[in-house]
């Protein structure tokens, strides 16, 4: 028996060191741990509030007044209404047309312009470009030389001195100047050799001594080249 248990033994320990020299040649791989996923913590909701609706007010109906009605009068009551019929009375302020027909004699209110001299204001005036200005022009000398040729160009008049006032509109200041335009043409004559000034004005633009605004061009010509008048 000893023998057999011998042989068992060696053939034992043979089988490990044949194993043992097989796991030498192939280890096995070392097996990686397992992990567990890590559970999510579970997030309960949080309830919302509840929100009570709040009651609207009730608004009770304002009760409309009540209106009586208001008694008629009696017919006795009624005040009585007289109607004239009778356009025969006047009204005393009824004014007599009588007194709108009074007339009034010139010399009594020592009246000097007669309706046939009587000339609108507007057309003795006239304006610089810029509206700033109104000139109005006086005839003070004219001279006594005849015109020629008056059936061509009418009954003129040669006009020597004149009065020029100026009004300025913004300050209403106004400015007046005698102009001698006769003597002011030749010192133009003398200086520049020419002249645009034209002295003769047709007779029925001269109105109550004033010359119309349309003239006033051909008479202050030459003081304003001269720089005698700014307009």
């Amino acid at each position: 028996m000893s023998e057999i248990n011998k042989d068992e033994e060696a053939q034992l320990q043979w089988e490990k060191e044949a194993k043992r020299l097989q796991e030498a040649k192939n280890p096995q791989p070392t097996p990686e741990p397992v992990v567990e996923p890590t559970p999510e913590p579970v997030v309960e909701p949080t309830p919302e509030p509840v929100v009570e609706p709040t009651p609207e007010p009730v608004v009770e109906p304002t009760p409309e007044p009540v209106v009586e009605p208001t008694p008629e009068p009696e017919e006795s009551q009624l005040p009585e209404i007289t109607i004239q019929t009778s356009y025969d009375e006047k009204s005393n302020t009824e004014f007599n047309s009588a007194a709108l027909l009074e007339t009034v004699s010139d010399a009594e209110v020592n009246s000097r312009i007669t309706f046939e001299e009587f000339t609108d204001e507007k057309t003795l005036i006239s304006h610089d470009a810029f509206g700033n200005k109104q000139m109005k022009i006086k005839v003070l000398e004219v001279s006594d030389e005849h015109p020629p040729m008056k059936w061509k160009f009418g009954d003129r008049v040669k006009v020597t001195k004149i009065l020029v006032t100026i009004k300025h509109l913004a300050t209403q200041e106004v400015e007046e100047g005698e102009f001698d335009v006769e003597e002011i043409e030749r010192e133009l004559q003398e200086k520049r050799h020419y002249t645009s000034t034209n002295r003769w004005i047709p007779a029925e633009d001269i109105k109550n001594g004033y010359v119309v605004g349309s003239k006033h061009t051909r008479l202050i010509s030459d003081a304003s080249a001269l720089d005698y008048i700014v307009f």
